[in-house]
């Protein structure tokens, strides 16, 4: 939004104030177009909001010395040529006073109605809310017009006109400045007006933002595409005559025109291809207007009969429109002198909604099919955007999983029952199942593409036939963060294991918890709900499950918490007990905590070993050998580590690694493998150091097993192979480091 360098608020704001610039030019602009489609009353509806916006910023000017009305004057411009209605005006010609004036949101609404002021409030920033930091406030900023545009999509509408206007006139700004906005247009404004399927206001700000971010490659690029102007006028004309020639024979009324690229599309095929301006032919295209559907069809037959198609470079968005509406026929032939031409055709209603986009709505009142199926697309893009909000922990990951979601290229695959979803270049299987429910996404193992098995992480391609196989106990596996590409999929994957962490974290911190009121010689059924209340309000925080939570990732101390409870304690003598205490009893390890108890690797510890449980801030409670290495320089901090001991009836295999030295016959490895797979054990990763031409080598393996017992048994069967000539269990931080890189 502009900023005014002055504020200062009027001693009375009233709605029949005369105009303060009668002679405004933005001001009378603003009524031709008002007067083109909007009967009188709605016009009086909308003088009366500019009346109350002049008012409200008299005495403020922008950067280049304009009164700041003009601003949102000229923003109200911009959504008049979308033909959008009397409160979507109104909102734009006031949707600075709430942030820049001392108006309140219930001042507007009082005097324009409760709709206009929610438009305002969705495009007005955060002001009086204080950020850590500006990218905080920047995502938080996202997410509140985001959310506001979920519910009316004209918030959006505004914004982007306002964007418009900015970038038209950033001259006066420092470029510095020009350039951090332009980078934001280019990564967020553009992309959104591409998604809505608003292409002229798409194509202005790619190209102004092109200009302030590259000042110099946009000059140099304008003048060589001026010089080409003039250069290939003859042959456009020719072109132009050849195709008007050949559908009038054909008995087919049709408009054609020529259309020049616009700069920062022709910049982004220099940079993917690699050419110099001279190789980018098509600077050039053609638009073919024709009445209706089977006539776009019958255009094209005549024009592939006129000049020769180039193979692969056919596109039918009129069977299989693009997800912002957008409907065309895309071919690319031939030209006279061998210049690549390429051609757009289209109907009359496909032209009205490639340049207005979900804004048809307002600027084309019908009931056609293709206009509702793109009102319901846009619905659906939106009610993601809101699923996504809900998952993300906070302003900045939605603003990363928005962005992710933005990508202007697309792949059609098809649904098992033939229904088309559009899926980001690059998508995978994985974001497949999770665009068509959540619950398929969380539960999928494999996939079918082409009725063919394939890994989930597979690439799809247009055209490609997807199904999903799930299985009820299924879950998402955290390695498909690293190739899933839409936010959704992200979303939901993250979700489910802070979801997960968090249930299994609060288990784990209640057991804690009981541990250390034991210690004070209280029973955690002593704790009252009057207790619990007291504490969540020192606290602050919401529930009983938060500070549980807390405990088990290690970021609250169990002693301290306990400590606390019985400090609320009705008598004094509960309270003498509670601090005299005792030491903390152990904690029982089942195996079967999921991720609020992590095994450590430098050690890997099984059933039987003597253990050591350290909490680890955030990751929870780690298990550890007492005798490893790596944490030795904390035995004796108490606050970081608790006695654990092992459940007698633990249901899970376990990792360990181990080193054997062997002979170096044929046929050791797989002697090896047999005697670990007889003794009941199943091998996760092996690996061999290099032989330097001895006679023995070392083999380093990561192998399963339920306990000590277990693994006794196992080391039995391995010394009983004759090649083994020596075997240990590898424990310490650089011994298994240097395993784990053999292993690579």
């Amino acid at each position: 939004m502009g900023r005014a360098s002055v504020q200062r608020k009027p001693d009375s704001v009233n709605p029949d104030t005369p105009p303060l610039l009668p002679a405004d030019s933005e001001n009378s602009l603003l009524m031709l177009k008002l007067k083109a489609y909007l009967k009188q009353e709605d016009i009086d509806q909308v003088m009366a909001a500019y009346r109350v916006g002049a008012a409200a910023h008299e005495g403020q000017f922008r950067k280049s010395g304009e009164p700041y009305i003009t601003h949102p004057v000229m923003v109200a411009c911009i959504l008049a040529d979308l033909h959008l209605d009397p409160q979507a005006l109104m909102a734009a010609l006031l949707h600075d006073v709430v942030e820049d004036t001392p108006l309140t949101k219930q001042q507007l609404a009082e005097q324009f109605g409760k709709t206009v002021a929610e438009l305002v409030d969705g495009v007005s920033k955060l002001d009086k809310i204080e950020f850590q930091t500006a990218t905080h406030a920047q995502a938080e900023n996202f997410r509140k017009m985001l959310l506001a545009m979920s519910q009316d999509v004209r918030v959006i509408l505004i914004k982007l006109a306002d964007r418009l206007h900015n970038m038209r006139t950033m001259d006066a700004m420092a470029p510095e400045k020009r350039r951090r906005i332009a980078r934001e247009t280019l990564d967020i404004y553009a992309p959104i007006a591409n998604r809505l399927g608003l292409n002229s206001i798409y194509q202005e700000l790619e190209d102004l933002s092109f200009q302030h971010c590259y000042p110099m490659r946009h000059r140099v690029l304008l003048q060589s595409v001026m010089a080409a102007r003039g250069n290939r006028k003859e042959v456009v004309g020719k072109i132009l005559n050849e195709i008007r020639d050949r559908l009038a024979s054909q008995g087919m009324d049709a408009e054609v025109t020529g259309r020049e690229k616009h700069l920062y599309s022709i910049y982004r095929k220099m940079l993917e291809k690699t050419h110099s301006f001279s190789q980018v032919f098509d600077i050039y295209g053609f638009r073919v207007i024709v009445k209706d559907t089977p006539t776009c069809y019958l255009a094209l037959g005549a024009l592939h009969g006129l000049y020769k198609p180039i193979p692969g470079k056919f596109k039918d968005y009129i069977a299989i429109p693009k997800a912002n509406g957008y409907q065309s026929l895309h071919t690319t032939l031939f030209g006279p002198f061998g210049t690549p031409i390429e051609i757009q055709i289209r109907s009359q209603e496909m032209h009205n909604i490639a340049d207005a986009g979900v804004a048809a709505h307002w600027l084309y009142k019908s009931s056609d099919a293709e206009l509702s199926a793109l009102q319901q697309q846009t619905h659906q893009w939106l009610q993601r955007l809101l699923e996504i909000q809900s998952e993300s922990s906070d302003s900045v990951e939605f603003l990363e999983h928005f962005k992710v979601d933005l990508f202007p290229d697309e792949v059609y695959v098809f649904t098992p029952k033939g229904k088309i979803l559009a899926l980001p270049k690059g998508a995978t299987a994985v974001d497949f199942a999770y665009a068509v429910h959540t619950d398929i996404g969380n539960r999928c193992v494999a996939v079918k593409i082409n009725q063919e098995l394939a890994p989930l992480r597979s690439e799809l391609h247009n055209g490609d036939h997807v199904e999903i196989i799930t299985a009820a106990h299924a879950k998402p596996n955290p390695v498909w963060l690293n190739y899933v590409v839409t936010g959704k999929a992200r979303s939901h994957i993250r979700h489910f294991f802070k979801t997960i962490q968090s249930e299994e974290s609060a288990l784990l911190g209640e057991r804690m918890l009981n541990q250390a009121l034991r210690a004070l010689h209280a029973e955690p059924s002593q704790i009252d709900n009057a207790r619990w209340e007291k504490l969540l309000r020192d606290y602050g925080v919401k529930s009983k499950q938060e500070i549980l939570t807390d405990i088990g990732l290690g970021k609250r101390l169990n002693v301290m918490v306990a400590r606390q409870l019985l400090a609320f304690a009705e008598t004094p003598a509960a309270a003498k007990e509670g601090k005299e205490g005792r030491p903390l009893g152990s904690i029982t390890i089942r195996g079967t905590e999921g991720m609020a108890v992590q095994f450590a690797k430098c050690c890997r510890p099984i059933p039987g070993d003597p253990i050591l449980g350290f909490i680890n801030k955030g990751k929870g409670l780690v298990i550890h050998t007492h005798d490893c290495p790596a944490i030795a320089k904390f035995r004796h901090d108490p606050e970081k580590w608790l006695d654990v001991e092992w459940d007698p009836d633990t249901r899970r295999l376990f990792n360990v690694n181990l080193r054997l030295a062997v002979a170096n016959q044929r046929g050791v490895l797989a002697k090896v493998a047999a005697a670990i797979a007889d003794a009941g054990s199943n091998i996760d990763n092996v690996g061999m150091e290099e032989g330097d031409d001895s006679a023995y080598t070392n083999m380093h393996f990561t192998v399963q097993v339920e306990n000590r017992i277990h693994l006794a048994h196992l080391m039995r069967r391995l010394r009983a192979i004759p090649e083994v000539v020596r075997i240990n269990r590898i424990k310490g931080a650089t011994e298994q480091n240097k395993s784990t890189r053999e292993h690579q």
